[in-house]
């Protein structure tokens, strides 16, 4: 099961480093380039615990959707949210946010299984699991600059 853990420091208070992560709305500015879209579930605003979300998306050229549920919440060091339905056998995606001097330094954990046995392996190998890390990376990146110069 491949796990992808990136850490980003960010200059801002862990509420406000938390919130965007959380934020609907920031998703979509955060994943322009995939024609991300909201099609179910919470459309906008701060996805609290026990809610969902259906995002539709073009990944590697197909068009997907996939369904997301807030299964673990503590307001502002951690939520997780967990693959409902969607293209993945499963995923998890732990969101941490640990205060440090002169900011917060936010953690991602993303285990995921991908589908179709070995097949679903050799993509991993392959394109899938740094595609993956690469859509996370940049999500991190537009997170920190709405954070750090107050965009959002």
């Amino acid at each position: 099961m491949p796990v992808i853990h990136l850490e980003t420091f960010i200059e801002a208070k862990p509420e406000k480093v938390f919130d965007l992560a959380r934020s609907i709305d920031m998703h979509v500015i955060s994943t322009q380039g995939t024609d991300e879209k909201v099609v179910g579930g919470r459309s906008s605003g701060l996805i609290e615990l026990g809610e969902s979300v259906t995002w539709q998306a073009r990944h590697l050229g197909v068009v997907q959707r996939l369904t997301s549920k807030i299964t673990a919440f503590d307001y502002p060091q951690y939520f997780v949210d967990e693959m409902q339905q969607g293209i993945f056998k499963s995923f998890r995606h732990e969101h941490l946010f640990l205060p440090q001097t002169g900011g917060t330094l936010m953690t991602d954990v993303f285990t995921y299984v991908s589908p179709l046995g070995l097949l679903g392996k050799l993509a991993d190998k392959l394109f899938l699991y740094g595609y993956l890390k690469r859509l996370l990376i940049k999500r991190n990146a537009v997170i920190k600059a709405h954070a750090e110069n107050s965009i959002f």
